[in-house]
């Protein structure tokens, strides 16, 4: 944990140190903290692609002081061109998970920056030019950074499914080879592709030569995006969902992503704790009632969430406190609701920032799995996201695929703003436990006191299924004492010990903001993160 007392002041947190550091330049030069996201959310799509990159999709969350938060959301729709029609009449009972028909929808994470950029237009302070923000990552495609450890793991387990998939072998597997921890990868298409959007703009992506360059490649391997379907894509500005605790208000991005379920895990632990006088961190108490308000927000998220134009409910009313205390109501403290539901596998990160001027962002983007589709955009250098392959091609199904329709995102950035004036941009990466980690980090450190990066580094679970485990049972963490994991067994959860410090319970972050100016942060032992500050 890193904390910065100076006016002058300003700290990032990602899940790669030289995205932090990217991003901490920016702040140096006097950028601010949208423009500090940025530079780091170009350096990560290149330094660790295994978990993100341009080809995915983002979402934002931007707090300025004495302002209500505003939402980003940058998810791209369904190509035209991908109905359940095409995929049974070319055989396929199931969208595929790789390959180019599993690139079925627009990459709207470079929209969102343009947005984000667009929305601190009237913020004082220097600004920096799009080049900049993104000189870093350039310098790291063209001239190389070290593979990491988990890119060159996840590019072996993966090689079978993807050495096949237009693209992927030329670019992440050189000389036919995977890449060794520290080994120098290059990636000169990308480096060019990002040259480009710093002198043409985020629109080049959609609406330029850019865009042409994209949609032929995408084309050219098979996948129903094209040329339309970026020209239609636009990032929306949305107002976030909240949902308001005992000291603290809580923001989350709206559906398509599972904000809603964030937010109501915490809202319903709040009400449980005061009731049962909860205030032991990682303890039975405190873990069962996590995992039994997750199940409950689980239920409402895979009855209701969708792209929001066809959702038949408003989530708001699921946040309001009568119906957080009704659902609270119903958990049992002792038993455990049995659990048969599962959840999709998903590669992501999380990232904050916060400036001088107090200004805070917690940003989050994805490819969903690793490496996405696979697909390489012809010679881009541009990974392309699958998460269309969640739709469902049965037209009954709350996600059921359409063109122009929004997929149903575990992404969600989150963010709270304390009584006592404390702002908190949290997140994490990890698919169906994005939701859980947050209520883990949060709890832990905003309603029973544990210090800030022990709330972010003590042992964590997973109810579900993530990162392509086979079960959907509760994972734990082998630290958790043994009496916890007995006790927990004994009130009916299935109950499966995994090791210290694993991949499959995210990368989680967290940055804090105290009234007096004093910045703290938090970064995952678990990521090959850092915080960076001055």
């Amino acid at each position: 944990m890193l904390n910065t007392p100076s006016s002058r002041r300003g700290m990032v947190v990602a899940p790669h140190h030289l995205a932090a550091q990217a991003g901490l330049s920016v702040l140096r030069e006097g950028g601010n903290a949208v423009e500090a996201m940025v530079a780091a959310a170009a350096a990560i799509a290149v330094v660790y692609p295994h978990m993100n990159g341009i080809g995915g999709d983002g979402f934002w969350l931007i707090a300025e002081p004495g302002r209500p938060p505003i939402g980003i959301d940058a998810c791209g729709a369904a190509a035209a061109a991908a109905t359940s029609d095409m995929y049974r009449t070319q055989g396929h009972a199931v969208i595929p998970s790789r390959g180019p028909l599993a690139a079925n929808t627009v990459a709207g994470t470079v929209s969102g920056w343009g947005a984000a950029l667009d929305a601190a237009k009237g913020w004082s302070g220097r600004k920096l030019p799009l080049s900049r923000l993104l000189e870093d990552a350039v310098h790291y495609a063209r001239d190389g950074a070290s593979a990491t450890g988990s890119q060159s793991r996840f590019t072996a387990e993966k090689r079978s499914e993807l050495e096949g998939v237009p693209g992927f072998a030329r670019i992440f597997l050189p000389d036919g080879k995977t890449l060794a921890p520290g080994s120098l990868f290059r990636q000169t298409d990308l480096a060019s592709t990002l040259e480009r959007i710093g002198t043409a703009g985020t629109e080049d992506f959609y609406r330029g030569e850019l865009a042409r360059a994209l949609a032929e490649g995408l084309q050219r391997a098979g996948s129903p995006v094209a040329l339309g379907d970026l020209e239609a894509h636009h990032a929306r500005r949305v107002e976030p969902l909240s949902v308001r605790l005992r000291n603290a208000e809580l923001y989350n991005m709206t559906p398509p992503t599972q904000g809603l379920a964030s937010l109501m895990i915490l809202g319903l632990f709040d009400r449980l704790a005061d009731r049962q006088g909860i205030t032991e961190a990682d303890g039975f108490a405190h873990i069962h009632g996590l995992v039994e308000a997750t199940k409950r927000a689980f239920l409402i998220r895979d009855r209701y969430v969708t792209d929001p134009a066809r959702m038949t409910v408003d989530p708001c009313g699921f946040l309001t406190g009568a119906v957080l205390a009704d659902l609270a109501a119903k958990i049992d403290p002792a038993r455990a609701l049995p659990w048969p539901q599962s959840g999709p596998p998903a590669d992501t990160i999380w990232m904050g920032a916060i400036d001088g001027a107090g200004r805070a962002v917690s940003f989050i983007q994805s490819v969903y799995w690793e490496f996405g589709s696979g697909v390489v955009a012809g010679d881009t250098g541009v990974l392309w996201q699958n998460r269309g392959s969640s739709f469902s091609l049965d037209e009954k199904a709350v996600n059921a695929l359409a063109p122009g329709m929004r997929p149903f995102h575990t992404l969600n950035p989150a963010l709270a703003r304390f009584d006592d004036g404390r702002v908190m941009p949290y997140g994490t990466m990890g698919g169906e436990g994005q939701p859980q980690t947050q209520a883990a980090v949060f709890s832990r450190y905003g309603l029973l006191g544990q210090e800030l990066q022990t709330a972010v580094t003590a042992p964590r679970w997973l109810l579900g299924r993530t990162w392509g485990a086979g079960t959907t049972n509760l994972k734990i963490e082998s630290r958790i004492g043994d009496d916890v994991i007995e006790a927990l067994r004994a009130a009916g959860h299935d109950v499966e010990v995994v090791t210290p410090f694993n991949d499959m319970m995210g990368h989680a972050g967290a940055l804090v903001l105290h009234p007096d100016g004093t910045i703290q942060g938090a970064s995952d032992c678990r990521s090959d993160g850092a915080v960076a500050a001055f």
